[in-house]
């Protein structure tokens, strides 16, 4: 099983490569940004387990972008990270989405313990919503299926459900070959020559019952997308 992914929003980039640091040292894959244009965007798009996030930054603050998960990805995990440590931003903070308010400054040692304590409260709460609506129907991540509203069920493997569920929770952004490459196969795209990922989003079509495209649509020379919505 790969190690879960850990998106890491701090603007003072010795704090931020600390994190980074330590966080893969202790086997986490980690994703990061430097400011609040570039964190937003991450967090509405990438795929990660964890976020931990910074409130003052350049561009949207920790706040701005935990009211717009709130909205698009309810229940993502969140460790807040500030040297805000009044009793008020905690508050705010807390009923705002996140799950735990770490004061800076803190040490290695506790920010790995806290990080470990989210991620083992938010697998139980994540089961229940491994679910995606698609069209016709549900994709159910618990068992690698589809199950459709005329009760027809088709099995998914391993891989077929890792990509699936990473274009569905890219929320109809364009996702390219070469982020899938890193992201789920581990792979320099630089160095690969691979048709299994052409194969990959063929066999899924067809299990989708998409093989006009109008949902798991190719975008010529970007990648792929996926959308509920008929493509024009």
């Amino acid at each position: 099983m790969e190690s879960p992914s850990i998106l890491v929003i701090e603007d003072d980039p010795a704090v931020r490569r600390g994190i980074i640091d330590v966080l893969e040292y202790a086997g986490y894959q980690t994703l990061e940004a430097a400011d609040g244009h570039t964190g937003l965007k991450l967090a509405l798009t990438a795929n990660y387990r964890l976020l931990l996030l910074d409130l003052v930054m350049p561009g949207p603050s920790g706040f701005d972008i935990l009211k717009a998960l709130k909205r698009k990805r309810p229940g993502q995990a969140v460790i807040i990270l500030s040297a805000r440590g009044e009793e008020n931003d905690r508050v705010r903070g807390l009923t705002g989405g996140a799950d735990d308010y770490v004061v800076k400054p803190f040490s290695m040692k506790e920010l790995l313990a806290r990080v470990d304590a989210v991620l083992r409260r938010t697998c139980e709460r994540a089961a229940p919503a491994d679910q995606r609506p698609i069209p016709g129907g549900t994709a159910d991540f618990r068992d690698n299926s589809l199950r459709f509203d005329d009760g027809h069920t088709e099995s998914l493997s391993e891989k077929e459900a890792e990509l699936l569920r990473y274009l569905i929770d890219s929320n109809g952004r364009i996702v390219s070959r070469d982020e899938i490459l890193r992201q789920l196969w581990n792979l320099d795209p630089a160095r690969t020559d691979t048709r299994t990922l052409d194969m990959h989003v063929m066999h899924l079509r067809a299990k989708l019952r998409d093989k006009s495209q109008r949902h798991l649509a190719t975008i010529r020379g970007k990648g792929w997308r996926f959308t509920t919505e008929t493509l024009a």
